[in-house]
């Protein structure tokens, strides 16, 4: 059985920023903050919300995404990690396990440096440490290299819902792992064009800014070195086209270990970057994950 969830809007920088919550049932239940990737949104966590019933999940559409995607810009993580301390405080949240899917684990990482009284540990899924990206290169190749396919999309127009889901259907990431879930998910992105077509939600300005920021500079390797609260890191070997080696080749992987030694690290094989948070068999891995994070903090803190 699918768990239910709620949706509210909470106040941020230039807006309301809307939110998915998954309640617990024991009122000093833990909490986790669950950020998804760079064009997703709150729903891509169902399957990790239905393992996890003793936890409150709380996951936000982030700026310039899903039903938040009026949010303007500039983005950037420190911008999405200040969004994240504002959703705590209208929940009245003052420290707690944040997880983070691809792009969410980068604003995770940011998280957790910038504030870091909010954030009792990491669990970051398929991103968070810096990918193997040449550098100087100039936004759009920066994104056509790290996103692909995934980004052109955005610019794409579709005549309906059923029009959209059949573009994903040939999705190799998703050949094997097609669901309903998966379908409400596709769904839930599209928005009016104001044309009498449907487009992806995302912004793809707010693309370029969040994908130049997490894979140029300094805000991220300089986050990971000042850290001090504990990582979980999972990665997996197929990228978002289900092709080997995905984000993380195993060489440059243990490059990445030997630079950041504190991070607990766990590969995944059979899944690609989606399936391993939206597939069931993904879910049982990223939940367990999770659940080892807030044992930790067995009580809600609440101001």
């Amino acid at each position: 059985m699918t768990r239910e969830r709620h949706e509210i809007d909470v106040p941020v920088s230039g807006g309301m920023l809307h939110v998915g919550v998954w309640e617990a049932e024991a009122a000093d239940a833990p909490t986790a903050l669950l950020i998804h990737g760079v064009t997703s949104s709150h729903l891509a966590w169902p399957f990790v919300a239905d393992r996890l019933p003793g936890v409150r999940l709380i996951a936000p559409d982030l700026r310039g995404r899903g039903r938040s995607n009026a949010l303007p810009g500039p983005a950037g993580m420190a911008a999405h990690a200040a969004d994240m301390v504002a959703l705590l405080d209208a929940l009245g949240i003052e420290r707690t396990v944040v997880v983070g899917h691809s792009m969410g684990a980068f604003v995770s990482v940011v998280l957790a440096d910038l504030h870091p009284d909010r954030v009792s540990s990491l669990v970051l899924i398929d991103g968070g440490f810096p990918l193997d990206v040449p550098a100087g290169l100039d936004p759009d190749t920066a994104i056509r290299l790290v996103l692909g396919p995934t980004a052109e999309r955005l610019d794409m127009r579709f005549a309906s819902t059923e029009d959209y889901l059949d573009f994903w259907r040939a999705h190799p990431a998703f050949v094997h792992a097609w669901t309903p879930e998966l379908e409400a998910y596709l769904a839930y992105d599209l928005v009016d064009d104001g044309d009498g077509g449907l487009r992806p939600a995302t912004a793809y300005a707010t693309v370029v800014d969040d994908t130049v920021d997490m894979n140029t500079g300094t805000t991220v390797p300089d986050a990971l070195r000042r850290l001090r609260q504990p990582m979980r890191l999972l990665t997996v070997p197929r990228g978002l086209q289900d092709e080997e080696p995905g984000l993380y080749p195993p060489a440059y992987l243990g490059r990445l270990l030997e630079a950041y030694p504190a991070v607990a690290h766990r590969r995944i094989e059979g899944f690609n970057h989606y399936t391993i948070v939206m597939s069931p068999e993904g879910a049982d891995v990223v939940a367990s994950g999770i659940e080892a994070a807030v044992s930790a903090v067995p009580t809600r803190s609440a101001s």
